[in-house]
């Protein structure tokens, strides 16, 4: 892997370096162990912190220039792409709905279920989470096991800066319909969000559930219950309102693992 990177890094400095044989091989090496899971743009570590491999997400960068739009067929259908799409879903244990897509060098662990949705290169999702109808996976995104990213959900994705840390949803954590995060915001594990909450590295996360409101961003902490809202911000023309997210309680320990976490949000009266 070092030698890899070492790669990697000079190629990322001097373009010229990937019209080298050894160059593209090496980028193209290290797309298919984050295809097979033995690569991650971050990990957590023990601490419940996240390392960014900053020079994987380069190697991401450096796949687009090296490689040549392609017909890609599939029965009636045909796409036109320079990154081919992920196969083998039998293989892998993970159940794969027509018309959902996941492209070649995103990883799947087993027991992954695609419903009509997109993943895309360099996103890693755990076993049992859920990517459910027209939700999408952006490049470089990090879903953690047994989650579920509810219909019409948009985790964004990150690629430049390389430093930066991609989106990243931890486990057991449930993402409401049409919500949107992006930015390299992370969601803590066990976190519930409403639907339509929208997250970007500059929105307020307001914790309202105590005497004075405590407030976040590029982070919703663990356990935390969130919905849409709203506050009062003066602009030349006048006052108006601005969107934030609300922090409006703490998951139970009823709605844990096994137990719908619909349940989560119906304890406060919340729309999923």
């Amino acid at each position: 892997m070092k030698e890899l990177q070492s790669i990697i890094e000079q190629a990322w400095e001097n373009r010229a370096l990937l019209e080298q044989t050894k160059t593209q091989d090496a980028v193209r090496t290290v797309i298919a162990h984050l295809d097979q899971g033995t690569l991650r743009v971050a990990q957590p570590n023990d601490d419940g912190e996240w390392t960014v491999n900053d020079w994987v997400k380069k190697a991401v960068g450096l796949y687009f220039p090296i490689q040549k739009m392609e017909t890609i067929e599939v029965g009636p259908f045909e796409f036109h792409d320079k990154i081919p799409m992920k196969k083998n879903y039998a293989e892998q244990g993970v159940r794969v709905v027509p018309h959902a897509i996941a492209r070649y060098g995103s990883f799947l662990e087993k027991g992954v279920i695609m419903m009509p949705s997109y993943v895309n290169i360099g996103a890693w999702v755990g076993t049992g989470s859920m990517v459910d109808t027209w939700a999408t996976v952006g490049s470089c995104a990090q879903i953690g096991r047994h989650v579920h990213l509810s219909g019409g959900v948009g985790i964004g994705g990150v690629l430049e800066p390389p430093q930066a840390a991609p989106t990243i949803i931890e486990d057991n954590a449930f993402i409401g319909s049409r919500s949107i995060v992006v930015e390299g915001v992370r969601v803590e594990r066990e976190a519930v969000l409403g639907a339509n909450v929208v997250i970007t590295q500059s929105t307020r996360i307001i914790d309202v559930t105590g005497d004075e409101p405590v407030t976040y961003r590029g982070r919703v902490p663990a356990r935390s219950v969130v919905v849409p809202g709203s506050y009062t911000k003066k602009f030349n023309a006048g006052e108006y309102q601005v969107s934030c997210a609300l922090i409006i309680g703490e998951r139970k320990a009823s709605t844990d693992k096994k137990v719908s976490l619909n349940d989560a949000l119906r304890d406060y009266d919340v729309a999923v």
